[in-house]
């Protein structure tokens, strides 16, 4: 889909998206389209129970006095509460409204309102990126696809009173929603075709942007005792790998630790010699959600240029039963040192950050580090899917993390951590367990990780009730959300990036 930006003027034909302040106070081009059309704007939403909330639509279709084929009125909200992120979800919202609607452009007005709290142009800017983001499909494996099903929507104009820095405050964003694109694709591949290898392939296509990625196979992890890792991945016909991604935005910096981001890429989980069930076990192709979020954060950091130092680590493995897979009761260790017993295989993902997060500590010397994992099933029912689980040594980086989530609208829930929890996880037979008993199952696989931290600033995000989602939002069509990229990518942006 194209995304252009003019000079706002009232369009002759084709469809045209207006907004509409909450109590139905009409922005000045709704304004001039409701006396274009005699009235028929307001007589729209007289009749209806439209009143501007935030992304509340009206269609007024093949509006009277015009050429127009509709008119889409779009809920604001409060003008006070206007902001860049309100208006992506706006943009969003049209474009989910006619995405299959038959209509092949639509043109989109952005006007100055007192108390929004940025400008036209950059509120547009924004739009532009709502728009585009909430375009995407994932319809590659679709032969069959009816025409009336397949996207129309082709063109999407936003106009607004200065274009032209609209045009340039969304190359930054352009980069972001291509790198979320990179990620959704990766997530809704199937595990024929995203595996280990693969996987580590995407992450060498990063080069092309400036990215350094390393590939460590078998036997770079052997040399690094990583027996967690492998372990992991021994039933596999698919051998497993480690990549290390840096990108340096600030080669002259006198802060040389970067900020870094450790992924669990679990290309297909059956769980192991512990199995799932058999019903819905399709769904475990996104089980490497967090690694295919670390992979489009450093497509997103290098695609726009960020002044930052970043490295994103990812640990790519295949579980799978077989006669060489990893049985309960083994003990395996670490890169650490430490050992683990292997109570439950389907507990696997600590396990690949265990010696993911060691190695990013050893080798980088990270300023913090974050990592992301669909890792228990348990925070599905703790935080169904409306929030991401947050765990953290550090208050600080707790809060920007929250507060970055909330303004892209990729939340997070804050749980504890404590040595009573720590102690469920003490084995009998090693220097811990991969597991506790069923009580605060999130909590004591954080615990797990945490043992495998040192002194460094560190958050674990447990994001498995948001990788996948089976219906539509503003800025996520149903399916792979790519949850997490837009999210650390502001933090960096906010907290992290050398502005001067």
């Amino acid at each position: 889909m194209r995304i252009a930006f003019a000079s706002a003027e009232l369009p002759k034909r084709g469809a045209v998206a207006v907004g509409v302040i909450e109590g139905r106070k009409l922005s000045p081009s709704a304004a001039q389209l409701d006396k274009r059309t005699g009235g028929a704007v307001s007589r729209a939403m007289a009749a209806s129970r439209f009143t501007g909330k935030s992304y509340q639509v009206l269609t007024i279709l093949a509006p009277a006095r015009t050429r127009l084929s509709r008119i889409l009125l779009v809920g604001l909200g409060k003008a006070d509460d206007l902001s860049v992120d309100v208006s992506a979800r706006c943009g969003g919202t049209v474009v989910g409204n006619l995405l299959t609607s038959g209509e092949s452009e639509v043109t989109i007005l952005v006007d100055t309102i007192k108390g929004a709290k940025q400008p036209a142009g950059e509120r547009a800017a924004h739009v532009g990126y709502g728009a585009k983001l909430r375009a995407y499909r994932f319809d590659k494996y679709r032969t069959k696809l009816k025409a009336e099903d397949k996207p129309s929507l082709k063109r999407v104009t936003v106009m607004s009173d200065d274009p032209s820095s609209a045009k340039q405050a969304f190359q930054s964003l352009d980069a972001v929603a291509d790198a979320v694109f990179m990620t959704r694709d990766l997530v809704s591949e199937p595990g024929n075709i995203i595996y280990p290898k693969t996987l580590a392939d995407a992450c060498r296509s990063l080069t092309e942007l400036g990215v350094k990625v390393d590939v460590l196979g078998v036997s770079d992890m052997k040399k690094l005792g990583m027996g967690a890792l492998l372990g992991v991945g021994q039933g596999s016909a698919h051998e497993p790998y480690l990549v290390a991604m840096q990108w340096s935005g600030k080669p002259g910096s006198k802060v040389k630790e970067p900020v870094a981001f450790i992924g669990k890429g679990v290309t297909f989980d059956t769980g192991g010699i512990s199995i799932k069930p058999a019903g819905g076990m399709e769904d475990m192709k996104w089980d490497m959600g967090g690694a295919g979020a670390v992979i489009g954060l450093m497509r997103a950091l290098a695609g726009r240029k960020a002044r930052v130092n970043a490295v994103g680590i990812v640990g790519l493995v295949e579980n799978m039963p077989s006669g060489t897979a990893q049985r309960p009761g083994d003990i395996v260790t670490t890169m650490s040192g430490q050992t683990v017993e292997v109570i439950n295989t389907d507990a696997e993902g600590r396990l690949v950050l265990a010696d993911a997060m060691w190695y990013c500590q050893n080798r980088f010397k990270p300023r913090f580090m974050i990592d992301l994992a669909t890792l228990t099933g348990a925070i599905i029912i703790s935080l169904g899917h409306e929030h991401a689980g947050l765990f953290s040594n550090n208050d600080e980086l707790s809060q920007r993390l929250l507060d970055a989530g909330k303004a892209v609208g990729e939340q997070l829930w804050r749980l504890p951590l404590g040595d009573a929890y720590d102690r469920a996880i003490d084995s009998d037979a090693a220097d811990m367990k991969n597991v506790g008993d069923r009580a605060g199952g999130s909590i004591t696989a954080a615990q797990f990780l945490q043992r495998f931290v040192n002194k460094v600033p560190w958050a674990h995000l447990d994001i498995a009730g948001m990788a996948w989602s089976k219906k539509d939002a503003p800025l996520v069509p149903k399916g792979a959300t790519a949850f997490g990229v837009r999210l650390l990518e502001r933090l960096v942006a906010d907290h992290y990036e050398d502005k001067s």
